[in-house]
């Protein structure tokens, strides 16, 4: 049986963010076909730069806090119990605009890691387009 705490794993910062990889090669549950990890956004952080994942998939599920999501050009609210998915190849970016910090759990299918992101550092967050 493969079982695994977050606190298990070590948390790594990256631009916007903390991850903890619970699953993927090498590291915690080391899965055959996905990945996952836990993020974790500080008050007032954008993940960024903006990325994709051009052979596969994400969801993301927000556990605690709110913010909003960037997604190819189009910004949404987001907050505890909604849950996104980017799809193959599109731009996305998280930003915590609360005073809490906000925790999120993405899973990836197929599995990937960061050395598989695609960067867009030419998007500005504040460009895209509100909706409801």
């Amino acid at each position: 049986m493969k079982i695994i705490h977050e606190t298990e794993v070590d948390e790594i910062a990256v631009p916007g963010r903390f991850l903890r990889w619970i699953a993927k090669d090498g590291s915690g549950l080391d899965p055959e076909f996905c990945a996952c990890c836990v993020m974790r956004v500080e008050p007032g952080s954008t993940v960024s730069p903006a990325h994709s994942h051009p052979d596969g998939e994400e969801l993301i599920y927000i556990i605690e806090g709110e913010g909003t999501v960037y997604v190819d050009g189009l910004i949404k609210p987001m907050r505890s119990g909604t849950a996104v998915l980017f799809e193959k190849g599109s731009k996305h970016m998280v930003r915590n605009s609360s005073s809490e910090p906000m925790k999120v759990i993405c899973f990836f299918a197929p599995k990937t890691s960061l050395d598989e992101y695609v960067f867009h550092p030419e998007i500005d967050f504040d460009e895209g387009v509100a909706q409801c």
